[in-house]
């Protein structure tokens, strides 16, 4: 059995196969999959598991060289929006390189997550709850 802390199957395995500049789309419970992307579906009920926990725990295996988010977080979900930074700052801090933060329109972001290798749906219901994450290279 793993002894590290992300022991959720698929998602370990997804982290695994990544390639440098591979993305991974985190979405909240409402965000539409792509029907070519494969979905990972996380999601228990309405909160359960949130997105922050998700995200930390995938950040415990996953090199992140860069996360996109939807403008809109800025002024619909300013509270998570602050949060998801502290989260991406403290993974900086603890790989030791800065991950890019930028943002473009949620339609755009609906439409990016086409190119995702895998999106993961959590039971987050808090509004633009959605980051792609970029994989970087731990060398």
């Amino acid at each position: 059995m793993k002894k590290t802390t992300l022991l959720n199957s698929q998602l370990s395995a997804l982290v695994a196969s990544l390639g440098h500049t591979d993305e991974v789309t985190l979405g909240d419970a409402g965000l539409p999959v792509p029907a070519d992307v494969p979905r990972i579906d996380l999601a228990i009920c309405p909160g359960l598991p949130g997105i922050e926990d998700t995200l930390t725990a995938l950040l415990t295996e996953l090199q992140l060289e860069a996360v996109v988010l939807a403008t809109e977080i800025k002024s619909v979900s300013p509270g998570l929006h602050q949060r998801l930074l502290a989260h991406i700052a403290t993974a900086a801090s603890a790989q030791g390189r800065d991950i890019t933060v930028s943002y473009i329109s949620h339609t755009e972001f609906k439409q990016r997550t086409g190119h995702s290798r895998a999106v993961v749906r959590t039971g987050e219901c808090t509004p633009y709850a959605n980051l792609i994450l970029c994989a970087g290279v731990p060398f």
